[in-house]
């Protein structure tokens, strides 16, 4: 033994150092010295590696036991996955052979359904078909209905804002007075005004008288239509000015306009219109309104004829007429109410017969449209398939993908 470093000494037979201080460095140098430590030290030596060398024979024979067992035991087990694996074979088979069978027998009734779903949508089809043609039937039979109600309150409004046909406004005007004159207007007067001396004159004057042939009113009308316009004159408002003129020069208290001119302006064509803000008691009128009108000036003044003549006597008297005037001045505003009354009536009937034409125009479009959804459910019915009612089904369609296999 020698030393090597103050801290460790080394094993002569394996070569391992082992670290020590120094004090048992210097006890074991002593002991070293002795010859019966030397002795004793190989003896001891010798009996651990007999120790160690049996120690590793019983535990490779302990291993060697244990890899026999493990192996004896890979064994079996191999063996039952070999049994196993042929067992599941034959299970498999079975099933396999039992899941076709299966399969057959569902596609068999899977094609059972397929032909009756067939056959109950070829009869679906056909009943559609059926309630289809009868319904577009029905329909055109009341769109037919709505169409005839609509030409025939087509024909009223027309007759009630147009001329007759065959005739010019004045003959028109004139027809409608003498068919009621001798009922309505016995002592009434209503002819051509044919003074000119004047430069100018309207188309017709209208007066009606009492019993005793005291006039109690006077209307100066004048009537156009669409061929009665110039370049400078085409609206109504056009010919008021001339027409006042006539009027204050043939002494007439009022003044109507009877005009078929600016169809389409609503202001002419809701009723009678007071243009008295323009020039005093004058009226313009659509030819409907043409009787309603004098009957209602014509009316209103015989109901004051009596207050004139008391009034002229009390003038003739020089008394007092101031109350006389206000009585008047009173039933003229009276008049008034009434007449605004009356023609917001008649303005309602015009109207209720506008709203009813537009109201059978709304039924015949949804009619119409009923019509054209009847078409496109009975074209979708037409083209239902097979392919298609299976499109978002795919058990469906993995099963008739398998009958089209077979």
């Amino acid at each position: 033994m020698t030393k090597n470093n103050m801290n460790e000494i080394k094993c002569p037979h394996c070569g391992v150092a082992f670290p020590i201080d120094e004090a048992s460095f210097a006890t074991i140098l002593k002991q070293v010295r002795d010859s019966e430590f030397t002795t004793e030290l190989h003896d001891r030596l010798a009996e651990a590696e007999k120790t160690k060398a049996a120690e590793l024979k019983a535990a490779e024979a302990e291993l060697k036991a244990k890899l026999e067992s493990e192996k004896v035991k890979l064994a079996q087990a191999i063996d039952s996955l070999k049994n196993e694996l042929k067992n599941a074979g034959t299970k498999q088979e079975l099933e396999v052979a039992k899941a076709t069978s299966e399969m057959q027998k569902e596609a068999s009734k899977l094609q059972a359904e397929l032909d009756q779903a067939k056959l109950k949508q070829d009869l679906e089809a056909k009943n559609l078909k059926s309630q289809f043609e009868e319904e577009l039937k029905h329909r055109e039979a009341q769109i037919k209905d709505r169409e005839d109600q609509i030409e025939r309150l087509r024909d009223l409004k027309a007759k009630l804002s147009t001329k007759m046909v065959g005739e010019t406004l004045e003959q028109h005007c004139q027809n409608e007075f003498n068919s009621i004159r001798a009922a309505a207007f016995p002592n009434a007067y209503f002819e051509k005004d044919n003074d000119a001396k004047a430069g100018s004159k309207g188309d017709y004057i209208f007066k009606d008288f009492s019993n005793d042939k005291v006039e109690f009113v006077s209307i100066m009308f004048e009537m156009k239509n669409e061929l009665d316009t110039t370049a400078t004159k085409k609206k109504n408002e056009d010919f008021l000015k001339e027409l006042d003129k006539d009027r204050n020069e043939k002494g007439c208290e009022y003044a109507v306009l009877v005009s078929l001119l600016e169809p389409d302006n609503d202001y002419y064509n809701n009723g009678i219109v007071d243009v008295s803000h323009k020039y005093p008691k004058m009226y313009v009128i659509r030819p409907q309104f043409f009787i309603p009108l004098v009957t209602l000036l014509r009316n209103a003044a015989q109901k004051t004829i009596e207050i004139k003549n008391e009034l002229a006597i009390i003038k003739a008297q020089n008394v007092d007429v101031s109350t006389f005037e206000a009585d008047l001045q009173k039933f003229q505003e009276g008049f008034k109410v009434n007449y605004d009354r009356a023609s917001k009536n008649f303005n309602e009937a015009i109207k209720r017969i506008d709203d009813s034409i537009a109201d059978l125009e709304k039924v015949k479009e949804a009619l119409l449209t009923t019509d054209r959804n009847l078409r496109i459910a009975n074209d979708k019915a037409q083209d239902i398939s097979v392919k298609k009612l299976t499109r978002k089904n795919p058990t469906m369609k993995a099963k008739f993908d398998e009958l089209e296999g077979e």
